[in-house]
């Protein structure tokens, strides 16, 4: 055999045990049957890519020493105690089992006495973030998956340098996978003039592995600790600027206690990225709840905790609507659990009706939602394909009493894989106001054809078959 044989033999050697070792590590790792199968299939079919696949995406960090959650439990006790203390804390039908489902999973208190504004784009939304900052005369913490180094990127930089300038503290995370085409000198920038600024969980070759994996998607701002904003509007000028794909989303202002919650989920991913303890009763101060205020509860979730706290929120929402639910989501590739929630929901008779934008932002997702589309559509859920750019709210409407915002998808993504955050309200003023919100989208969106929709052509649907075996990792 001559050396060349001996080469090709030695890779297909090193190739087999890579492949091998792999399935039985994601073997090992007692995922759901679903998710163990598509890395196999990967792993079988193309061992080298499924291998750097696996590498890159399909590892559990939960377990792994940068995840220090003993301490963050610890954090969060603390908070969620001090906020005990502050907070009013009620119980409300009819969605008192959700309200206590979120309590005993994620430590979320309801709050009552919130006032709530609701932005629709760009226009609305920064003057309102820019504003509260103006106004800031404690401390501005800001947490985003993406902060562009645009024009608009470089405006909200601008305001929070003044605001050191006046001895406010200022302290920024953002995502470093979100943030991977920002140059590192605009950072270094905020840094130099004053602002606490942290990426979360860096990547950096070669201890890349499945940190790219879990990123923080949420995005917060806690302004002195009595004004606040969630929703899924980044830093980026994407918002406010037209062209040919503008970019519809839904951030929220908030007032109230329920800025608790908001300032507990950001000092704890401060924790987390610093490893300081800040906390104190300056970062939560007495807050006079509005008669006709609203309750609420600010929901998180993360891979490193034993339950999928929105996830589970979605499902049960969804098993206890009655008359209708509606939902906005940029990306379609619902887990089991809720593909199973949905279909029964729409079974039972509920008027279930999901936007999703037209044209999306990544072909392959686009393509491999289409057959949990197709299932979805069996069982009666109606979709309608928005029309005016790129929708990228995350909204769920039960019923009138019940709504939610923040930077949740309804995708494997955010249900098991990034740290997001949701608002969850139980008011029927506000849940009005955001149905409002869903129906002036469904006025720019176009009903699917369900009939035309399920004669695509099989070799098409074959590939969004093949591409859907891939949704937990896109």
């Amino acid at each position: 055999m001559d050396s060349r044989n001996w080469f090709t033999l030695i890779v297909y050697l090193v190739q087999a045990v890579l492949a091998v070792s792999t399935a039985i590590v994601v073997l090992r790792g007692n995922r759901q049957p679903v998710k163990t199968m598509a890395w196999l299939l990967v792993l079988g079919f193309l061992p080298i890519v499924g291998v750097v696949l696996f590498f890159f995406f399909g590892r559990d960090v939960r377990k792994e020493k940068y995840i220090n959650k003993h301490s963050l439990d610890m954090l969060e006790r603390q908070v969620m105690s001090l906020q005990a203390e502050k907070g009013a804390v009620v119980l409300r039908e009819p969605h008192a089992e959700l309200i206590r489902l979120f309590e005993n999973q994620n430590m979320a208190l309801p709050l009552g006495g919130n006032h709530v504004d609701v932005y629709t784009d760009g226009y609305e939304f920064f003057p309102a973030l820019l504003k509260a900052i103006k106004e800031a005369r404690e401390h501005v913490h800001l947490v985003t998956y993406i902060f562009d180094d645009d024009a608009l990127g470089q405006l909200v930089v601008d305001a929070l340098i003044d605001k050191v300038k006046e001895g406010v503290a200022v302290r920024v995370i953002y995502d470093d996978v979100g943030c991977w085409k920002v140059k590192d000198k605009f950072f270094k920038h905020m840094r130099k003039n004053g602002i606490e600024v942290f990426p979360f969980l860096p990547v950096h070759f070669p201890s890349m592995t499945s940190k790219v994996n879990y990123r923080n998607h949420r995005k917060i701002c806690v302004v002195d600790g009595t004004v606040g904003f969630i929703g899924g509007m980044n830093i980026a000028l994407r918002y406010v600027k037209g062209g040919e794909q503008p970019w519809r989303d839904t951030h929220m202002r908030v007032e109230g206690k329920a800025v608790y919650g908001l300032q507990t989920a950001f000092l704890t991913d401060w924790y987390f990225v610093t490893q300081k303890h800040v906390t104190g009763d300056e970062f939560y101060p007495d807050i006079e709840p509005r008669r006709d205020g609203c309750l609420m509860q600010i929901v998180t979730s993360d891979p490193t905790t034993q339950w999928p706290e929105l996830m589970q929120g979605y499902v049960r929402i969804l098993l206890e609507a009655r008359r209708y639910v509606y939902i906005e989501t940029p990306y379609f590739l619902p887990t089991e659990p809720v593909s199973f929630a949905l279909s029964t929901c729409a079974l039972a008779g509920v008027d279930v009706r999901v936007i999703i934008p037209k044209k999306g932002d990544s072909k392959m997702v686009q393509l491999a939602s289409r057959s949990f589309i197709e299932d979805m559509l069996a069982a009666g859920v109606k979709f309608y394909l928005y029309e005016s750019g790129f929708n990228h709210s995350k909204l769920m409407i039960c019923d009138d009493n019940l709504c939610t915002c923040g930077s949740c998808n309804v995708d494997f993504r955010s249900f098991e894989n990034n740290f997001e955050a949701n608002a969850f309200i139980y008011d029927t003023d506000t849940v009005a106001a955001v149905k409002q919100v869903f129906l002036n989208d469904l006025e720019h969106c176009q009903a699917l054809d369900a009939e035309r929709f399920l004669r695509r052509p099989f070799h098409v649907k074959l590939w969004e078959s093949v591409l859907r075996l891939f949704s937990p990792l896109l």
